[in-house]
């Protein structure tokens, strides 16, 4: 049993000619064509779709993992930063609207009393 597999145009558009699997200098269980449009080798499995070896698949989620998992901590980082500066904004405004000035009518030697502001005043 054996599988011919087409030609094609690489990665780098360079022909690659068609050929039969197994190939004479490869594994004879290799009877499978496998690959992509760029990229055709044979294979013993005709489900397998990637010509790398799993090491470098692992290598390859590990890194994106790492890369994933500092982005997260930045993120946190940046969040929490702008929780603590809202608190701080909010924390730090004036409470009343005393400026601390005392009222008093031109020619009064004492301050007027002030009643405190309650809010809007229906009459």
């Amino acid at each position: 049993m054996s599988a011919d597999c087409e030609a094609y145009y690489d990665a780098e558009n360079v022909f690659v000619s068609g050929f039969t699997c197994p190939k004479p200098d490869n594994d004879a269980r290799a009877i499978f064509c496998c690959g992509f449009n760029d990229v055709k080798y044979c294979c013993d499995d005709p489900n397998s779709f990637f010509p790398y070896e799993y090491g470098y698949m692992w290598w390859l989620s590990l890194g994106a993992l790492v890369g994933l998992s500092i982005a997260a901590v930045v993120l946190l980082a940046f969040v929490i930063t702008i929780c603590v500066l809202c608190y701080l904004f909010i924390a730090t405004k004036p409470r009343g609207l005393d400026n601390g000035l005392p009222l008093r009518a031109p020619g009064m030697k004492t301050p007027l009393r002030r009643e405190p502001f309650l809010g809007m005043r229906t009459y």
